[in-house]
């Protein structure tokens, strides 16, 4: 029995995916004239993990609905897994030209306002 996703929350994530695939799917194309291939002119490079994870996330979203079936990964009402909304927002960032510098750590507050240890003198 197919569980009852909301339809706004599967168009919603359908018109994302599409729309980030469409930056980097430039297919090849064959000048006419000359017969030469020239490279896609897409506006992202994907690697292919990106661009299969695009496909399939589409394909499942246009068949089921939902695009995972395990409700312990989410919300039973969302068309992606939480995994899947993150993995979304980060190939976003990337058709945005934003990379992710990975782990940071925070500084704690007032650092700044911290008095200066002096150095130990033997």
């Amino acid at each position: 029995m197919p569980r009852k996703v909301d339809p706004k929350a599967t168009r919603k994530a359908l018109r994302i995916v599409r729309k980030l695939a469409a930056k980097g799917a430039q297919a090849e194309t064959i000048d006419p004239d000359t017969g030469e291939v020239k490279p896609g002119s897409g506006e992202v490079d994907y690697s292919h993990w990106e661009k299969d994870f695009l496909g399939e996330v589409d394909k499942r979203l246009e068949k089921y609905g939902s695009a995972f079936a395990d409700l312990s990964k989410g919300r039973k009402e969302e068309a992606l897994s939480n995994l899947q909304t993150v993995k979304l927002k980060e190939i976003a960032a990337k058709a945005r030209g934003k990379t992710r510098k990975g782990l940071t750590t925070k500084k704690p507050l007032g650092w700044r306002n911290r008095p200066v240890k002096p150095e130990r003198e033997d």
